[in-house]
């Protein structure tokens, strides 16, 4: 196991920017870059021994500081969206950015993931690396000043581990995720429909028309949201059902079964071509399943793919959408002096011969 650290170029305005490569003793290598504590890559073997990147993502750091689709990268303060950008605490109503119509989505214009963060090699022997940013009091528009670490480790059996750790010195919002689009045939152009997908909820948050919860909990059964049970994610997708509609697919938020406990699979996804598994094991309550439907073409990736619509499943464990506005739901306010403390596992393995 080692960790190399690279450079990656520099961002228009000047600044540094990082590579670490993480290597396991299986030869699996997971690449972790400092813009926007990105997972650049997550190079695996399929059940033939061939090694695959199986995250989208971008060749340069000119292409990361254009994009829009937040490849791989940790997002906050606050992932997901917040309602007509506003919440309130201790009385006090704050602002943030509404950039998705209406709506604040992924901590605003520039939220975590177009930042540049510290890295340190805590043990390069176990692949241990942490990255960590002060996002100051005002900054997007949300109060405190929060120290963030996001500690990555990567692991023997092909494990990248995600804790996420933040305290502020005023009451906030915090809600701190990773987004990356997987894809585990390892080649990044092709569809993601054909995966087979697990997630353990009974049910799902309803969202309306602009993807905000209504604060009605709706039980998978009998619905296209139904994903207890290994399923292929493009049998039900364009299924004349009012949630599918509005979200162009799947986007939308699972209340998960495992309740914070870790040791237990909150979601898995399954390549039946490669043979490549995915697990997901979170202590958050709940995960964002995104299909990739807002891919257009646009973005040229690694190796020159073309990242089409649904060539990717996004995974985001996460707090429920607009949670800070709605009593349904477990808050994502952050007390002054309080730590924030979540972990995500994605586990990588094969199905047996």
């Amino acid at each position: 196991m080692s960790i190399i650290k690279d450079k990656f170029g520099k961002t228009k305005d000047g600044k540094d920017v990082e590579i670490y490569t993480l290597t396991n003793c299986n030869n699996s290598k997971a690449k972790i870059m400092t813009y926007g504590a990105t997972i650049v890559s997550l190079i695996v073997p399929d059940k033939d021994g061939h090694f695959a990147d199986v995250v989208h993502g971008y060749e340069n750091i000119e292409s990361y500081e254009k994009g829009d689709k937040f490849f791989g990268a940790a997002i906050g303060r606050c992932g997901n969206r917040i309602a007509f950008g506003k919440f309130t605490i201790d009385g006090k109503e704050y602002s943030v950015a509404q950039n998705d119509g209406k709506n604040h989505l992924h901590g605003g214009i520039k939220g975590f993931d177009k930042v540049v963060w510290d890295a340190k090699i805590i043990d390069s022997e176990k692949n241990v690396l942490a990255l960590s940013y002060l996002s100051k009091d005002g900054e997007e528009g949300y109060p405190g000043n929060l120290n963030v670490t996001i500690t990555y480790t990567f692991t023997d059996d092909n494990a990248i581990e995600i804790n996420y750790k933040a305290v502020s010195d005023k009451d906030t919002v915090v809600n701190l995720t990773n987004h990356s689009y997987f894809n585990l045939t390892g080649n990044q152009a092709s569809t993601a429909l054909d995966h087979k997908l697990m997630i353990n909820s009974d049910e799902f948050t309803e969202a309306d028309e602009f993807s905000i919860p209504t604060g009605k909990f709706v039980k998978v059964s009998g619905t296209p949201m139904d994903f207890r049970k290994l399923k292929t994610v493009g049998a039900e997708i364009n299924e004349d059902y009012y949630e599918l509609k509005f979200g162009g697919g799947y986007d939308h938020n699972w209340m998960l079964n495992t309740k914070g406990n870790i040791n237990e699979v909150a979601a898995k996804l399954v390549d039946e071509s490669t043979g490549r598994v995915m697990e997901v094991h979170t202590t958050n309550p709940a995960v964002q399943f995104y299909s990739a439907n807002f891919l257009d073409g646009s973005d040229i990736g690694k190796g020159g793919a073309v990242y089409q619509k649904r060539t990717a499943i996004c995974l985001e464990t996460q707090y429920v959408p607009n949670a800070i506005n709605d009593s349904h739901f477990e808050s994502p306010l952050l007390k002054a002096g309080e730590e924030y403390n979540h972990t995500t596992i994605y586990k990588f393995s094969t199905i047996a011969k």
